[in-house]
């Protein structure tokens, strides 16, 4: 029996499309500034999504027996080397990977991308839409790079592209896309932008870190070259993330780091120097020792998120961004924001301004007086907010007074942003709350603190 068949948890994962999904954290209290505590409720998974506490299980039934991988003789290295390499098979089971694709263990989505740069042929020309998060717009600056305008609509994207790849040089060619904005939560036409890249002999890397939680990433289906995603948006902790994919160019370029692991032989040459034989496999990018529990903890999400169903998480989301656009639909000073526009597809990722309001200061007052965390700012992903806000400029106001005067647009927004875990109250709250802040405004004073927006000490309190 293999090691994750003989020790993972029972009878926990809920298949009920009623039901989130069990999660750490999910009765943690906190203390409001206007007294007394109430349970957090957690709504910035686009950031971070809280771990499964299926995932936490397996994790902790794995502790006890950790050790080296890969080159131990003892049998917790048995296990251990094992175990990783059956995490590396269940991710591309996840991902719907072809025969030849290699899954390399990262740390991260910004990690994955930035391997993937570094891999790239001499003379590859990059495309990448201006809405990209940092981690999929910045890593290929050192190549020649066509940064493309934000489209409006999914057709437009595509569109786009076309055009930009019709003209371009012949030579190696990459397109990188994001498969849900972390921003707007909009899907992407991934497989319509890989057809369009292959049709002009590109390829394409889908930034999968918003998408893989929230619906089933294939790469067979959405024709893409590689994807990219983290394992700490996709309910398992931080420090680990998957690049998946093609092999050749993986194959074919210097180790992204060059140690143990990566080398199948090393020695020393004649003339003093030391002569080296990389691994054509996943492990030329993987040196050093892995990060087993890592891999083990994604592996865990994925096997979690597939055997709940992806068409009941995906019909419970809707249900609760339904109610979320609902009912920030009734309150007139906030506006959502959106490229593509009404009825757009979209994941539980939602951005907007509140009229007035310093969204910094919205997202204080939403945190201290009601105990519900979400994100403020450009979300790193900074021409895009700069296009949807209309504005140049990034640098907020005083948190006690609105940065915007009514009628003009924020210099950053807010976002709320949930998932498989996320009860149906928290949604609930969140929308009274913004409602009450709308028409009461807050209940305390708050000052900038080191660039951020904080409630004053108790005696500031508002009367």
């Amino acid at each position: 029996m293999s090691f994750t068949a003989a020790f993972a948890p029972v009878d926990a994962v809920c298949t009920e499309v009623t039901t989130p999904l069990p999660v750490l954290g999910r009765d943690v209290r906190v203390p409001l500034v206007t007294g007394g505590e109430v349970t957090y409720a957690a709504l910035d998974y686009a950031a971070s999504a809280p771990a499964l506490q299926r995932v936490w299980d397996d994790i902790a039934a794995y502790a006890p027996y950790y050790g080296s991988v890969h080159r131990g003789a003892g049998h917790l290295s048995q296990l251990s080397t094992e175990l990783y390499e059956q995490s590396r098979q269940a991710v591309a089971e996840f991902l719907g990977c072809r025969e030849g694709d290699q899954v390399v263990f990262t740390r991260a989505t910004t990690d994955s991308l930035n391997l993937l740069s570094a891999a790239l042929p001499q003379g590859t020309r990059v495309f990448v839409f201006e809405t990209e998060h940092h981690a999929s717009l910045l890593p290929w600056r050192s190549h020649e790079v066509t940064y493309l305008d934000a489209p409006r609509s999914p057709e437009q994207a595509v569109a786009t592209l076309e055009s930009a790849l019709h003209g371009a040089p012949a030579g190696p060619k990459l397109v990188c896309v994001t498969g849900a904005s972390n921003v707007t939560g909009e899907v992407w036409p991934v497989r319509e932008l890989a057809r369009a890249a292959h049709r002009h002999g590109a390829r394409l890397v889908l930034d999968a870190a918003q998408l893989a939680p929230h619906r089933p990433v294939k790469l067979t289906e959405l024709e893409a070259d590689w994807v990219a995603f983290s394992g700490h948006k996709l309910y398992a902790p931080f420090g680990a993330g998957v690049l998946a994919g093609r092999a050749d160019w993986l194959r074919q370029a210097e180790p992204y780091l060059a140690g143990g692991g990566a080398s199948r032989r090393v020695a020393r040459t004649a003339d003093g120097g030391v002569e080296v034989e990389w691994h054509t496999t996943a492990a030329r990018h993987e040196a050093g020792s892995p990060n087993v529990i890592g891999a083990y903890a994604i592996a865990s999400a994925c096997r979690t998120l597939t055997e709940a169903g992806f068409d009941r998480l995906v019909a419970r989301e809707e249900e609760l961004l339904t109610r979320l656009r609902t009912g920030l639909a009734a309150v007139p000073e906030v506006k959502v924001l959106s490229l593509f526009g009404e009825g757009a597809d979209q994941v539980g990722v939602l951005s907007f301004v509140v009229e007035g309001w310093n969204s910094s200061h919205f997202a204080a007052a939403l945190s201290a007086e009601y105990g519900i965390g979400v994100r403020d700012g450009l979300f790193c992903a900074h021409p895009l907010l700069r296009t949807l806000l209309g504005r140049q400029g990034d640098t907020p106001g005083e948190c006690g007074a609105p940065e915007a005067a009514p009628g003009e647009r924020s210099l950053n927004a807010v976002r709320v942003s949930f998932g498989a875990g996320t009860p149906d109250d928290h949604i609930d709250r969140f929308v009274a709350a913004v409602q009450e802040l709308v028409r009461e405004g807050a209940r305390w004073n708050y000052r900038t603190e080191d660039g951020r927006c904080v409630p004053q000490a108790p005696e500031r309190a508002v009367d």
